[in-house]
């Protein structure tokens, strides 16, 4: 991952812990409501891709674990991790594009109903992405993927070669000399992976996005409900294809790139068909950022704009997040795919303790209360969700005493110590494992290996523990004995 230059340590403190009482009475652990369903208090824990699920995308026992173990914190949501909504292969990541997946899900949404005790509300997250592809060794790119054009025999003054003379020309020469004669996406199918984008309007598949995923994205929801979650998450951040209509960057000439205007229409257009499909009392909303933070990309003005627009169109909440762009990722080894997280934007979606001087900590925080106050002032309520290195009580809470948002969540604290709103709510908050912020769990991400945290692995292992496939670290955190203050 990208890293800045000032490389200053920031200090994780812990605050000093409320007691019984001052957190009965806080405002991160009162009720809200979201659309349709009540939040017995204003926690929230993120998706999270833990690489659990089968490689068709199936529930498996280690997801019900991953998710019971959340659900044991009681937290007032937990959002299942990002679920693909078509039909199609994606390796270990949950699925939902056929009605074979609802058994499974049935089975997720139960086992946390179970753990909390009702207590928790389970959303999932509907996602759609592109193609793309591993970075391949030159000598397979020039032999099997690059088409030979006229342009490449033009700048080679190779009118008269054949094809098989270019490619191995082309296979000798040096990395360097490359840039003066293959374009700009060939370069980028060469030294990145070949990566589908919403502009490349020369594909049918890609013009006919708009028409395609309005019902894919209605017909998954509709699938969720019938799983027992209590809503769903529209995904339009990141690096994925709702947040690329949204992005500064496209350019479409369809009617859904160029202005602001068209670039939320495909957006809008989802969620409308979602609502149709599932009713107006089922809860949708939506995450997507409050800046691409990428060259060219979207600002806080554009995330201004869209999120009263969200609001208009009665979306029961926005979760907010930054960054985590495919545009500015470090490039691959051979053999691997470009990974979002790995560029600057990256590290803004997931700062880490050695930092410049914004720290860690709440990053997002400013621009999510001024998307609010922006929503506010428009005449709407809908509820904001701010994320972003909260890992203690007194920073959640001033938060929403400011009126920054109106839920607080945090993914890498959550993953911690998935007790840790309960140890705080207990006034056991002395007793909640810090994260760290070293971005552990990101590299095994990053991997593709199943995802942990190092602290879990500092507690004792037996012949008992769930390990990870390669028999290294502990499978999900350890256990908290409420009464004995204890982890095990």
């Amino acid at each position: 991952m990208w890293k800045p230059s000032q490389r200053i340590k920031h200090k994780i403190e812990r605050g000093v812990s409320p007691d019984v009482e001052k957190a009965k009475n806080s405002r991160w652990f009162s009720p809200i409501n979201i659309g349709s369903i009540e939040l017995q208090q204003r926690t929230w824990v993120p998706a999270m891709v833990p690489w659990r699920a089968s490689e068709d995308g199936f529930v498996t026992k280690d997801v019900i674990d991953w998710y019971r173990r959340f659900a044991l914190g009681k937290p007032g949501v937990i959002v299942v991790e990002a679920t693909g909504i078509r039909d199609m292969p994606s390796g270990p990541l949950l699925r939902i594009g056929d009605d074979r997946f609802i058994p499974g899900l049935k089975k997720l949404t139960a086992a946390v109903n179970e753990a909390s005790e009702g207590q928790t509300r389970l959303l999932i997250q509907l996602i759609d992405f592109l193609s793309i592809r591993r970075r391949p060794p030159a000598e397979k790119f020039f032999s099997r993927h690059l088409t030979i054009t006229a342009a490449h025999r033009e700048t080679l003054a190779a009118q008269d070669w054949s094809e098989e003379r270019i490619r191995e020309h082309l296979s000798n020469i040096a990395d360097d000399d490359l840039d003066d004669i293959l374009s700009e996406r060939e370069l980028e199918s060469l030294r990145m992976g070949a990566r589908e984008r919403v502009t490349d309007m020369q594909f049918e598949h890609i013009q006919k996005l708009p028409e395609v995923l309005p019902d894919l994205f209605a017909d998954a929801a509709l699938r969720a409900k019938q799983s027992g979650f209590d809503g769903v998450e529209l995904h339009y951040a990141h690096a994925y294809t709702m947040a690329s209509f949204l992005s500064a960057r496209n350019d479409r000439n369809d009617g859904y790139g160029g202005t602001r205007e068209n670039r939320v229409r495909l957006p809008l257009e989802v969620f409308q068909r979602v609502r149709e499909r599932v009713g107006d009392d089922y809860t949708v909303g939506c995450r997507y950022l409050s800046e691409e933070c990428i060259d060219g990309g979207s600002e806080l003005e554009d995330a201004l704009y869209f999120g009263t627009e969200f609001a208009r169109v009665g979306m029961d909440f926005l979760s907010l997040s930054r960054g985590g762009k495919f545009d500015d990722a470090k490039q691959p080894q051979v053999g691997a795919a470009a990974y979002p997280y790995t560029g600057p934007s990256g590290y803004e979606c997931m700062p880490a303790v050695i930092s410049d001087e914004l720290g860690p900590f709440g990053r997002n925080i400013e621009p999510c209360a001024q998307i609010r106050t922006s929503i506010r002032a428009a005449g709407f309520q809908t509820p904001i969700v701010a994320i972003g290195g909260v890992h203690e009580f007194h920073q959640a809470e001033a938060i929403l005493e400011k009126g920054q948002a109106d839920i607080v969540g945090s993914a890498r604290q959550s993953l911690a110590d998935p007790d840790w709103f309960n140890k705080i709510k207990s006034g056991l908050g002395d007793e909640v494992n810090l994260c760290k912020f070293t971005n552990y769990c990101e590299g095994l991400d990053q991997k593709h290996k199943q995802v942990t945290c190092q602290l879990w692995d500092r507690k004792d292992i037996t012949d008992e523990t769930p390990l990870t496939i390669d028999g290294k670290r502990r499978l999900i955190a350890p256990l908290w004995n409420h009464h004995a203050g204890i982890e095990s």
